[in-house]
């Protein structure tokens, strides 16, 4: 069973989270799913089985504009450090993992980077690399909806709002096991996506500004145990850079699928959750 709370912030601003465990009395691992671009921030149900198995309790927030979250324009990905935290401290949870997909790949990535005493591992699934990645060409592989939305992005807010309002078409290119895991294993996915798009483009607009503007993080910065899925057919986020982030994070350790698209990369979720499991026991 999954609880719902409002969170009130420092700011006065509101995050609205969930939380799989029994409350402070919960000793689990928790784990703090970040979630993609658009969608609610509940936790993944097709991996809530796997999180029984491993002894492990799902944590999340809808990022802030999303759902019943605050929005906060001009925010950062490094801002996830501070919302994740702020979570875990209203649930009495000092130390935690993290786990992202898609546009939550990042939001992970903050967490571990700015956050090492309190992460103890990663799985960043289909992530982005920063925008500034040195030897990356990060348009690269993508798709040509999603390249002409992220250059918008990187042209400032006026021009992002203005794609979002010329009615162009987001095609992801989701490949044939894309749409397999989507009517399959994940399914779970259009509960998320619906709702956060029938509520407008400025929640997706603010996640695109930051993904294409200064982190405010390294991610060479990591320590904590991080694995990195990634699928060679993602025409939403090249593979490139999956790789981009293993070359530059110290101790990762990549996952590259080569018949994985966006989606489907997804279907690897629960054995990469043991396998984060195995490595925060021994990260040698």
């Amino acid at each position: 069973m999954t609880r719902e709370f409002d969170l009130r912030l420092g700011d006065g601003r509101t995050l609205h989270a969930y939380d799989t465990g029994d409350g402070r009395a919960d000793d689990r691992l928790a784990v703090v799913w970040h979630h993609g671009t658009p969608n609610l921030g509940s936790p993944p149900a097709p991996l809530f089985a796997a999180a029984d198995r491993l002894g492990l309790r799902w944590v999340s927030y809808d990022r802030p504009g999303y759902g019943g979250s605050t929005a906060d324009p001009g925010r950062d990905v490094a801002s996830a450090a501070a919302c994740a935290a702020a979570v875990a401290d209203a649930l009495g949870i000092e130390r935690f993992a993290v786990m992202g997909h898609s546009g939550g790949g990042p939001h992970a990535l903050a967490c571990a980077a700015l956050l090492p005493e309190r992460v103890a591992g990663v799985i960043a699934a289909a992530s982005l690399a920063p925008y500034d990645a040195e030897g990356l060409d990060w348009y690269a592989g993508m798709a040509d909806s999603g390249v002409a939305s992220l250059r918008a992005s990187a042209a400032g807010r006026d021009a992002k709002e203005r794609h979002e309002r010329s009615g162009a078409e987001y095609d992801p290119e989701f490949t044939p096991d894309d749409l397999a895991a989507l009517a399959g294993e994940w399914p779970w996915l259009h509960s998320v996506v619906g709702p956060a798009a029938a509520a407008g483009p400025a929640a997706l607009i603010d996640d695109d500004l930051a993904y294409v503007h200064p982190w405010g993080f390294d991610p060479a910065r990591i320590t904590a145990p991080l694995l990195l899925l990634h699928g060679e057919r993602d025409r939403v986020v090249p593979a490139a850079h999956g790789a981009w982030l293993a070359r530059h994070c110290p101790g990762a350790e990549l996952r590259l699928t080569p018949e994985d698209g966006h989606v489907s990369v997804l279907t690897g979720a629960s054995d990469a959750l043991a396998r984060l499991c195995e490595r925060m026991a021994d990260p040698a």
